[in-house]
Formats: C-alpha cells, sequence, structure tokens
C-alpha cells in the first residue's frame, strides 16, 4: 500500500482535511495523521506539541481547547514556506478534531488511517480511551490502524478493542532508541501490536523477515523516493508512508 504520511504533504498543509483529500484523490491507499489531546479532552488533528511550527503563534496543544485550535489557522505557515506550491485556500484551513476526519472517511471509501497516538505525560490511558471511542462510534474498526512509539498506549487500545488494529512504531533514536532487530521483534509482539512501523534506516531484511515470520506486516516510513517500491516488493513490505504518494502511486503503476 502507499499510505500519505500526514496526507498528501508534500502539496498540502500536513494535518489539515485539505491534505487527506488530496491523498484520497491522487489514488493513495490511506494516510496517517497525528492525534493530541486537546485541554478540554478533545483529539485533535496536529503533530506538535507547540503551534509554533504549523500554527505560526505562541501556544500549547494541552493548553487550549478544541474550539480555541479550531479557530487557528493550519495552512498558512505551508504557503511561507512553499511559495510555488502556496494557495489562497490554505488559509482558511484550520486544525481538524479527529471526529471531523472520521466524518470525512465516509466519502473517502475505502482509505485506511494511520492514527497515530502523541502521548503526553499522564494522558495516554485518556487519549487511547478517547480514540477508541470515536473509531467505534463511527464503526471503522475495519479501516483505522492505531499506532505509536508508546508501546504501553498499543496494548491499552487493543485491550479496550481487540478488532481495532494496530501498529508499533520504532526509529533509530528518539523514542525507541536501542530496540534493533531481535528487541523490536520482542517489544512488537508484547504490545499486541497487528504491525510494526519502521524507520527506512532500520528497515533492514534480515529484520523485516523475521516480523513476516511472526505473522507481523511491516510498514516502512517515511520515504519519497519511488526507487522504495521496488525495494519493498523485494522486502515484501506492507505498506510504504510517504510525503509524496501520487509520485509513488506513479512509480507503482510502471511495475509488472
Amino acid at each position: 500500500m502507499i499510505v500519505a504520511h500526514r496526507g498528501a504533504s508534500a502539496w498540502a498543509p500536513e494535518n489539515t482535511l485539505t491534505a487527506f483529500a488530496q491523498a484520497v484523490d491522487c489514488g493513495a491507499d490511506g494516510f496517517e495523521l497525528d492525534v493530541r489531546l486537546a485541554r478540554d479532552g478533545v483529539p485533535v488533528v496536529i503533530h506538535d506539541a507547540t503551534l509554533r511550527r504549523t500554527g505560526l503563534c505562541a501556544g500549547e496543544v494541552e493548553r487550549m481547547t478544541s474550539r480555541e485550535l479550531a479557530a487557528l489557522g493550519a495552512g498558512e505557515w505551508f504557503n511561507r514556506a512553499h511559495p510555488a506550491l502556496a494557495s489562497r485556500d490554505y488559509t482558511s484551513e484550520r486544525i481538524p478534531t479527529l471526529e471531523s476526519v472520521l466524518q470525512n472517511l465516509t466519502n473517502w471509501v475505502p482509505a485506511i488511517v494511520y492514527i497515530e497516538l502523541k502521548t503526553g505525560p499522564g494522558n495516554t490511558k485518556q487519549l487511547v480511551t478517547e480514540v477508541v471511542d470515536l473509531v467505534r462510534r463511527y464503526d471503522l474498526q475495519s479501516r483505522v490502524v492505531i499506532i505509536s512509539f508508546e508501546l504501553s498506549a498499543i496494548a491499552q487500545a487493543k485491550s479496550q478493542d481487540s478488532t481495532i488494529n494496530t501498529g508499533a512504531l520504532f526509529a533509530p533514536n528518539g523514542t525507541g532508541t536501542g530496540l534493533r532487530g531481535a528487541k523490536v521483534l520482542s517489544a512488537a509482539v508484547d504490545s499486541g501490536a497487528d504491525e510494526v512501523l519502521l524507520h527506512r534506516l532500520i528497515a533492514r531484511p534480515r529484520l523485516v523477515d523475521a516480523l513476516m515470520k511472526q505473522g507481523l506486516p511491516a510498514t516502512v516510513w517515511t520515504v519519497d523516493e519511488p526507487a522504495w517500491v521496488q525495494k519493498a516488493l523485494k522486502l515484501g513490505l506492507h505498506a510504504l508512508i510517504t510525503n509524496d504518494p501520487a509520485r509513488l502511486l506513479a512509480h507503482r503503476t510502471l511495475l509488472p
């Protein structure tokens, strides 16, 4: 599968309804997004803990209500960072709630959505519960994969609803540091994850093969080079997560 990282984020402001719609329109098999809790306990779609980068203002997500966040722009930063791709329409983009994205999925059939949980100190259980409740409310268990670097969150999600697919995230540094090879496999199995998402720098053939033998599909993030499509086929990868889904999809159509 070709999955759009934060939507078609190479061409539109990340984690916005426009970015997700563009990903679906170009033929992506799904898209990935990031979720944090606002002060009022509502899951909102934004990657960073602060508003400095994509909101162009001061403030922390967890200290603002979902209504306050919805009033803030989420697209002007993209116009400034990518003037050649700037659009007046992007200035009207706002930080969406997770619920608003899930509501749109009825128009985006059959896209799969990877929901990355951005947990904070003391809020993991609440975030998991809110996300799982929303997925169940809209009966989207078959179209959602809940993912996180915080493997305890994955275990909690699975315990709350075993029908929701989950994915364990691993990176070469930062969260997940020191877990390689057999340790990645062991940690993923212990979390109850249904698949494993590997940063491209640690997606070694031996590890991918070990995961597959354990029945754990492997997904690699974040890759924009078309050569990864051929590599994915050779490795037997489940999916590629990319900022530029259209580019990888064009290459996929050329393969026999």
